[in-house]
């Protein structure tokens, strides 16, 4: 089952269909990166995909220093 989440960006609408154990987490980091309320501008969304991307690399290097302790445990 989904439910559909909508999202303004340039003045037109958009509906996305998220999978109902996502939805709940989704949400909550559309509101954080987004004006859910109003219309965003393609400037907002460039700098909230930036953000994941960064947010991403982090996690990567992270999960890198993870791999490579438990390499050397061995």
């Amino acid at each position: 089952m989904s439910k559909k989440i909508g999202l303004h960006i340039s003045g037109r609408h958009f509906d996305i269909d998220v999978d109902d154990e996502f939805v709940i987490f989704f949400e909550n980091k559309m509101a954080q990166d987004f004006n859910v309320e109003g219309n965003n501008d393609l400037k907002v969304v460039l700098q909230a995909y930036l953000r994941k991307c960064h947010e991403i690399y982090i996690q990567e290097q992270k999960i890198k220093e993870i791999i490579d302790t438990i390499d050397n445990l061995e």
